[in-house]
C-alpha cells in the first residue's frame, strides 16, 4: 500500500500545534504498523526550516500552471527514520516568513500552490499512491484536485483519498478569482455544500473525499450540529457514513516521566510519589511559597485563546478563593487573556504565577509536577494536554467536549476506572465545582495516588490509532 500524507507542519521539522505532532507521528506509526506500506510524507519547505541541518538535498524541479505564467517549484528529500520526507518550495512558499501568515491571501495562495505541486510530485516519482491522506484546508485542495481528475487521469484512477479535520472553523478563505488562476474549478453544485463553501478550500475537501476523519469520535458526531457544525452541519450529517472519529494518540517516547530530561526528578507509576519533588522544586522555579501540609498545585498549560476557555480557569480560581490551593499558569497568546492572566497573579500573589511565554521545558515540570491539570476547552477536536497530564500524573480536570469526553473518564460516574474529572461546560461555575470534586478526592492521599496511577496506565500510544487508519483506507474501495 502506497500513502501519500500531505500536511502544513509535521514534527520535528516544522510544529505550531496538534497538527505537528499527529503528521510528526502518523506516519511513522503507520509503517510500524504495516510494515510493507510505502509511505512518504510531503511538506512545504518554510524559510523556517533549516535544510543543511535535516540534510535536505535536491531532487528536482518543475512548474505549476498559473494564469499569470508558470511558477517554478523546487523539491528537496531526505530520510527520517525510515520514511522519505519531501519538502516543497516555491515563489508562493519563500513568500510567507513562518509555517502560517496574518495574511490569509498569502496563506492561500502558498497552499494552494503546495497541493498542486505534491500531486505534481507524486506523478514525476512515478509513485502512484493507494491512498491520499491530507489534513485540514492546507490540503485539501489536493483532494479535491485529484478527485476532478480521477475520471480522466490514469496515474490517479485508483488512488483513494482521506481528509483529517483538526479544527474545523479554520476552513481557508473563499478564494474564487484565486482558484481561476490556478485552473482549479469550484466545487460542483450538486455536492451538497452551501454556496459560500464551493470556494473555501476545507468544505472543498470534504465534498470530494472518499472518507472524512476526524480527531476524535465525540468530535466526528459534534460537527454534525449547529453549535460545532460551523453552517457545514447539514452537508456532514448527508455525509455521515463517510465520516470517522479516530481518536489521536500521542508520541509515548517524547511523553515519559521515567526519560524526561527536563524534570529534576523522573518517576514511573510505581514511583509517582517522588512527584511531590517535582512540585517543590517547581515551586521554587516560579517563585511560590512553599506550603505547609499537602495544599494541591493546579496547573495550565495552553495558548491563551478563547477557544482553550482561559477565561473560565480565571474566575473558576477566584470562586474558589476560600479553598487552599496554588496554581501556574503557562501560555502564551490573546493579549486580552495574557491581561487576565497577570491580573489573576496580582490578586493571588502568593498562590498564582502566571508565565507568559512558549516554554517546553517548564510545560514539561508543570505536567510533573501539578496535581491537576486544568482542560476547560470551549471545544475541543482531540487534545493533548490531558493525555499528557495523564501519562505524568496530573489529573486532568477537563470539559466535556470533543477528544476531552473521549479520553478522560469522571470519578463521581466511575470510580474505580477514573482517570479525572469532568464538567458539562466551560463556565466558571461548572469547573469551579469539578475542582472541588477532585480538592475533596485529594484530601485522601491513597486514592488520590490510585487516580493518578489509573491515568499513567492509560494506552495513547499511536498503536491503536494506526490500525484504525489501516482499517479504514482497506475498506475505502468499498465506498466508490
Amino acid at each position: 500500500m502506497n500513502i501519500l500524507f500531505l500536511a502544513a507542519e509535521a514534527a520535528p521539522f516544522a510544529k505550531v500545534g496538534g497538527l505537528g505532532d499527529v503528521a510528526g507521528s502518523l506516519p511513522w506509526a503507520l509503517k510500524h504498523a504495516l510494515p510493507a506500506a510505502d509511505v512518504r510524507l510531503v511538506l512545504p519547505l518554510h524559510p523556517t526550516i533549516d535544510a543543511a541541518y535535516w540534510g535536505l538535498r535536491p531532487l528536482t524541479a518543475f512548474t505549476i500552471a498559473h494564469r499569470n505564467g508558470p511558477i517554478a517549484a523546487e523539491v528537496y528529500v531526505t530520510q527520517y527514520s525510515d520514511l522519505p520526507v519531501y519538502f516543497v518550495t516555491g515563489v508562493p512558499v519563500l513568500a510567507v516568513p513562518g509555517v502560517y501568515s496574518p495574511d490569509p491571501h498569502a496563506d492561500a495562495v502558498k497552499y494552494a500552490f503546495f497541493s498542486l505541486a505534491a500531486l505534481a510530485l507524486a506523478r514525476y516519482l512515478d509513485w502512484q499512491p493507494d491512498i491520499l491522506h491530507a489534513h485540514d484546508w492546507h490540503t485539501a485542495l489536493a483532494v479535491h484536485v485529484l478527485a476532478h481528475r480521477r475520471g480522466s487521469d490514469a496515474f490517479f484512477a485508483h488512488t483513494r483519498t482521506v481528509l483529517t479535520v483538526h479544527n474545523l472553523p479554520y476552513m481557508g478563505s473563499p478564494s474564487p478569482l484565486l482558484l481561476e488562476a490556478f485552473g482549479i474549478p469550484p466545487a460542483a453544485e450538486d455536492s451538497g455544500l452551501p454556496e459560500w463553501a464551493r470556494t473555501t478550500p476545507l468544505p472543498m475537501g470534504l465534498a470530494a473525499a472518499d472518507a472524512i476523519t476526524t480527531v476524535s469520535p465525540t468530535y466526528a458526531r459534534e460537527i454534525q450540529t449547529p453549535e460545532f457544525g460551523h453552517g457545514l452541519e447539514g452537508f456532514l450529517r448527508a455525509r455521515r457514513e463517510r465520516l470517522f472519529g479516530i481518536l489521536n494518540g500521542l508520541d509515548t517516547d517524547l511523553w515519559n516521566p521515567a526519560t524526561d530530561r527536563a524534570l529534576d526528578v523522573r518517576y514511573t507509576r510505581s514511583t509517582v510519589a517522588l512527584r511531590e519533588r517535582n512540585a517543590a522544586a517547581l515551586r521554587r522555579e516560579v517563585e511560590l511559597p512553599q506550603p505547609e501540609g499537602r495544599v494541591p498545585l493546579v496547573g495550565l498549560v495552553s495558548r491563551l485563546t478563547v477557544q482553550k476557555g482561559v477565561d473560565v480557569a480565571a474566575e473558576a480560581l477566584r470562586l474558589l478563593a476560600d479553598f487552599p490551593w496554588q496554581a501556574v499558569l503557562l501560555g502564551t497568546g490573546d493579549p486580552e487573556l495574557e491581561d487576565a492572566m497577570r491580573r489573576l497573579e496580582a490578586e493571588f500573589p502568593q498562590r498564582v504565577r502566571a508565565v507568559l511565554r512558549y516554554d517546553d521545558g517548564l510545560a514539561r515540570r508543570i505536567y510533573a509536577s501539578a496535581d491537576m491539570l486544568l482542560v476547560p476547552s470551549r471545544y475541543e477536536p482531540c487534545g493533548l494536554a490531558q493525555m499528557i497530564a495523564m501519562r505524568y500524573g496530573a489529573v486532568p480536570v477537563a470539559a466535556e467536549t470533543g477528544g476531552l469526553a473521549d479520553t478522560v473518564r469522571d470519578f463521581d460516574l466511575a470510580p474505580r476506572r477514573s482517570t479525572g474529572f469532568l464538567f458539562p461546560e466551560a463556565t466558571p461555575k461548572a469547573l469551579a465545582f469539578a475542582l472541588r470534586r477532585a480538592f475533596a478526592l485529594f484530601a485522601d492521599r491513597r486514592r488520590w495516588q490510585a487516580l493518578q496511577q489509573r491515568g499513567m496506565a492509560q494506552d495513547f500510544s499511536w498503536e491503536r490509532p494506526a490500525r484504525a487508519y489501516i482499517r479504514l483506507y482497506r475498506q475505502l474501495p468499498d465506498f466508490v
